[in-house]
């Protein structure tokens, strides 16, 4: 593991006992060991992004009802592609090495992984998402 690598490594939280089993995908494996630290990690910067993205976009994600928060959460991700790119991105540069080639061998299967985890962080955290 070279410098970068390991400085990497240090900064991810420790989410406790995540459970493993011989059954798991090598994605459901990935997700539980790589991404759901990495996103816990950003997760501040998640909600500030999405709070940038609200405000130029006028921010009427703060007037509509709760139920219409969670649709505009999902319409954000689905349908900006630029937005989506920099939420990938978020996630992408916190990878080691090996986690990138990882990822690469799949990137169509875990970015649809990271886009969902990210929208049920958001929607789970819609009370944090205010002026």
């Amino acid at each position: 593991m070279n410098d970068r690598d390991s400085q990497l490594m240090t900064l991810r939280p420790e989410l406790g006992q995540v459970k493993t089993h011989d059954q798991m995908s090598d994605q459901e494996y990935f997700q539980n060991q790589t991404l759901r630290p990495i996103l816990k990690l950003q997760n501040e910067l998640i909600l500030a992004l999405f709070r940038h993205y609200v405000d130029k976009h006028k921010g009427v994600f703060y007037e509509i009802s709760p139920e219409r928060k969670m649709d505009y959460i999902e319409s954000a991700i689905h349908k900006d592609m630029k937005f989506r790119n920099i939420l990938k991105g978020l996630v992408l540069g916190q990878f080691t090495l090996e986690e990138y080639q990882r990822y690469s061998a799949d990137s169509s299967a875990i970015n649809k992984r990271i886009l969902s985890m990210i929208k049920e962080r958001l929607k789970n955290q819609v009370q944090l998402l205010h002026r």
